[in-house]
């Protein structure tokens, strides 16, 4: 297999860069739940992180020299937030404004940002840095990938759990400090935590351009 759509580092970030993010995280409380928070590239503590070179340095293996991040995302699974997601691909992004095409949509609003499911096109031009502040084990729900499931583009929701269903899954352990790196169309899922340790996650999507092409052009979130 020439691209399996993942893989992990897992030497990225030192123990104090954890804490130092998880504290700024545990303060910053504008759309928090009790699963994380979504809409965070303009908390400078992770606007910071976003733009460090060990990160960029992921996201350019993938998209180029030109990768640049554009959203981010707290998930933190926790015995108070415990939570089971099947098997998906992540399909929307934020965008800066509606476009009249039939690849794009259904549309909707997060927190006041535009959304739309995209074309595979676009979405091959994207990466998701996972910056690991735990280590991510067997017993706290760590995320499940389908290698290569990128592979087959935009999929039905019947069309993903078919290939579930069919082939080979790998459990994606990284240490604390580590990164998973993703495509979003790779076929992932997460089970509930079996401990009651935390697993928190700062997941942050780059782009080889904030213009994507065909005038759609990326909403920092």
């Amino acid at each position: 297999m020439n691209d399996p759509g993942f893989w992990i580092e897992n030497t990225l970030l030192s123990g104090g860069e954890c804490d130092d993010l998880i504290e700024a995280l545990s303060l910053n409380r504008e759309g928090r739940g009790r699963a994380g928070a979504r809409h965070l590239m303009t908390a400078p503590r992770v606007k910071a992180i976003a733009h460090d070179e060990r990160l960029l340095r992921i996201a350019r293996r993938a998209l180029g020299a030109g990768a640049v991040p554009f959203r981010a995302t707290l998930f933190d699974k926790s015995a108070r937030a415990n939570w089971l997601v099947v098997w998906h691909q992540d399909k929307a992004l934020p965008l800066e404004s509606q476009i009249e095409s039939p690849e794009w949509g259904p549309w909707s609003r997060k927190a006041g940002i535009l959304y739309a499911h995209a074309p595979a096109w676009a979405l091959s031009r994207v990466l998701a840095v996972r910056a690991h502040l735990d280590a991510s084990t067997t017993e706290n729900g760590p995320l499940r990938v389908i290698p290569g499931s990128h592979a087959a583009g935009v999929l039905r929701d019947d069309e993903v759990f078919d290939i579930a269903r069919a082939q080979e899954k790998v459990e994606c352990l990284v240490s604390r400090g580590g990164a998973l790196a993703m495509r979003p169309l790779l076929i992932h899922c997460s089970s509930k935590a079996r401990a009651d340790r935390p697993r928190r996650v700062l997941h942050i999507e780059y782009a080889a351009a904030l213009d994507l092409g065909a005038g759609a052009r990326l909403a920092i979130a």
